[in-house]
């Protein structure tokens, strides 16, 4: 069972929760770790737990019957997923592979289901979180039919910076170049080459294994 201060810390809608909703929600959680490039469910599978980062990185992505694979989304620390699949009781859609080593804190279906069923707070943050994933998806369809790769690295990056998703965060974040390249579907060297164009507009300042969002509203928009 996860600690209150934990909880707290990882998941921003916890802290609008009354005091009986968020001791009910502590009781279902659970930490669980994954190694680099673990796979943490296949497209079939049931994951019954909703599910978020407490620490790491995590692709979602899908594989086409040809094989060719496109990302979903990049999630970092913070991020909540999966609470349709929960909701409907279907397998999951998606491949989620860790990234790197990651910890996930898993919330038992029952647990989730009571919330949504009694907890008004938690539902308000239901429906913007996927309001704002709806929003992620379209324009992930839009982004690989009329971007270039420059302008998909600038839209993956700029969903991690997401305020409705990651509320806490600031604008750094601890990621590799071969990490970029792995949510944005291109090499380290195109990554690269991205990253560089991206500075040099104003958009991001490229650290040793960090990048920091000097402007995200600009970020987002850029289309090349």
């Amino acid at each position: 069972m996860i600690t209150p201060e934990d909880l707290r810390r990882i998941a921003a809608w916890s802290r609008d929760l009354t005091e009986a909703e968020f001791e009910e929600a502590r009781r279902g959680i659970s930490l669980k770790l994954y190694g680099k490039g673990v796979s943490i469910c296949h497209v079939g599978d049931r994951l019954e737990s909703w599910a978020g980062v407490a620490e790491g990185l995590v692709k979602m992505s899908t594989t086409s019957k040809t094989g060719k694979s496109a990302t979903l989304a990049g999630m970092r620390a913070g991020a909540w997923f999966g609470e349709g699949t929960v909701i409907k009781a279907e397998p999951r859609r998606y491949e989620l592979v860790a990234l790197r080593e990651t910890r996930l804190a898993l919330m038992r279906r029952s647990t989730f289901l009571w919330l949504f069923e009694h907890s008004a707070a938690f539902n308000r943050f239901l429906v913007h979180q996927f309001n704002e994933r709806l929003a992620q998806f379209i324009a992930i369809a839009e982004t690989e039919r009329t971007l270039d790769s420059t302008g998909r690295l600038a839209r993956n990056l700029a969903w991690l910076f997401n305020p409705i998703l990651y509320p806490d965060l600031d604008r750094t974040l601890a990621i590799s170049q071969e990490e970029l390249g792995l949510l944005a579907g291109m090499s380290r060297q195109i990554a690269n080459q991205g990253l560089a164009k991206l500075e040099g507009l104003g958009l991001l300042e490229v650290g040793h294994g960090s990048v920091t969002i000097l402007d995200l509203g600009r970020l987002a928009r850029y289309e090349g």
